[in-house]
């Protein structure tokens, strides 16, 4: 059937084409229908090139994936030549390649802690539910069949299988798909601006969510409780560092209740916080690390488990009880996938991308902090290469705008008729996380558009009677 013509498209064109056949992830279904997509068909450096041949800047680096910008030969090259000579091969029943054996020894050397092993997945939602297939499985193999709780924190985001959703704490991931399932709990945001107590120190809200984490455990009984998860800094949920002394504090309870640390590094992994894994810049001693996004620039999906060998031993172990480690994927491993993570990674080190970013990130928080003054900025927040402003109608009392205005959505808008693409999160949080490669000129750019768009936004509740 061909595409109609009901969307107010031209007959044929890709945006009638795409309403009328393509089922979009994360999208207001009617809304698209009636507004039709963004079509981007090129790109380059930091910017991609919409169908009509509009210069945008790509502030979120895809999502948050994108570290090595647009347009990356080498890249590119090394997924053509590793197509000629193997262009798959399955990891099943001690079958190898030698670029994922590469890879994988080469992300042990620089993980952060003490990991051993690497277990490879095609995204970061696939990493995070084999996390939680691993936590259950070690604790079998343990003898703790009841060992099998999940702690997680509200307005995580983790992935959005059915188990990596049930990890993930925002509502918008899990209405209407019966989702979380049992096993998984969550607490307190550790989001000072928004859930400290009056007259409470960053410390002091540390201190009272570790201890609502410990009574949660104890509420539970530690030996139904095997792990906890945590993304470094939150991402989707709304760009929240930790607070002060937030993760010494969360893994003195952990290890006190023998509870796996299970660090999320999916979009804080790879540098994008200063260090080359957000473990490094949070004093934070994982026994699992799930990631994925920057670890091919996004170039090619891939994604990996890794543990301590203390946790591998024990799934070694477990096979004198269950027989082989039956679990997997067709793509584990790939060995183009493989062969492009390789390449980012030495790309990484050749271009000393990590220096890059620590020369060009205080610049950036600095210039996102000058609009925190402005009339809608609740808080500025951010680390690294990551910054978000919060959008507050009353900032004196912290006030929220009425969710069905879409406030933060409205201003993505105005940013993208800006050229630069923002992404809206929750609470009226608008975010940038710019490819890791941006100079300091495009920095100021950057900046520079997204305060334009501060100030139409800023027009628009005026307008619609919302301040």
């Amino acid at each position: 059937m061909a595409p109609s013509d009901r969307t107010g498209f031209a007959p044929n064109s890709a945006a009638a084409r795409d309403i009328e056949y393509y089922l979009h992830p994360f999208t207001n279904l009617k809304l698209h229908e009636k507004n039709g997509p963004l079509i981007v068909n090129e790109g380059k450096g930091i910017y991609v090139y919409d169908d009509q041949g509009n210069e945008i800047i790509e502030g979120m680096a895809g999502l948050w994936c994108t570290s090595l910008g647009f347009g990356e030969e080498r890249l590119a090259k090394v997924a053509y030549e590793q197509m000629l000579r193997l262009p798959y091969m399955q990891g099943f029943t001690h079958r190898s390649n030698e670029v994922a054996i590469d890879l994988a020894e080469k992300l042990i050397q620089i993980a952060p802690g003490a990991m051993g092993k690497v277990f490879f997945t095609n995204s970061g939602s696939e990493a995070n539910d084999t996390q939680v297939k691993i936590v259950w499985y070690y604790n079998n193999a343990r003898g703790k069949p009841e060992k099998k709780k999940i702690i997680g924190r509200h307005k995580a985001y983790h992935g959005i299988t059915l188990a990596a959703s049930s990890l993930t704490g925002v509502d918008y991931a899990q209405k209407g798909f019966d989702v979380p399932l049992d096993r998984f709990l969550h607490v307190t945001t550790p989001h000072y601006w928004r859930e400290g107590q009056e007259g409470e120190s960053e410390d002091e809200f540390s201190t009272r969510l570790a201890q609502e984490l410990d009574d949660l455990i104890e509420a539970e009984g530690p030996d139904t409780v095997a792990a906890f998860i945590a993304e470094p800094v939150m991402g989707a949920g709304g760009l929240i560092p930790p607070p002060a002394g937030y993760f010494p504090k969360i893994q003195k309870v952990l290890k006190k209740h023998d509870v796996l640390m299970i660090a999320d590094e999916v979009i804080t992994g790879f540098m994008r916080t200063g260090n080359m894994f957000g473990c490094e810049t949070y004093d934070i001693q994982p026994d699992l690390i799930s990631i994925a996004k920057a670890l091919s620039s996004a170039y090619l999906p891939i994604g990996a488990v890794m543990m301590t060998n203390e946790v591998y031993n024990v799934l070694r172990e477990g096979g004198d009880k269950f027989g082989m480690w039956n679990t997997g994927y067709t793509y584990s491993g790939h060995p183009v996938s493989a062969a492009v993570a390789l390449e980012t990674l030495r790309i990484y080190e050749e271009r000393d991308i990590l220096g890059h970013v620590r020369s060009v990130m205080d610049g950036f928080q600095e210039q996102m902090a000058a609009h925190a003054d402005h009339p809608l900025v609740g808080e500025k927040r951010g680390v690294g290469l990551f910054a978000a402003w919060e959008l507050t109608p009353d900032k004196e009392n912290k006030g929220t705008f009425d969710p069905a205005r879409r406030v933060a959505f409205q201003m993505a808008a105005f940013a993208q008729a800006n050229g630069l693409i923002m992404r809206a999160l929750p609470s009226d949080t608008i975010a940038l996380c710019p490819p890791l490669i941006i100079s300091e000129a495009e920095i100021e750019e950057t900046v520079r558009r997204a305060a334009k768009s501060l100030d139409d936004i800023y027009k628009w509740v005026q307008d619609e009677g919302l301040v």
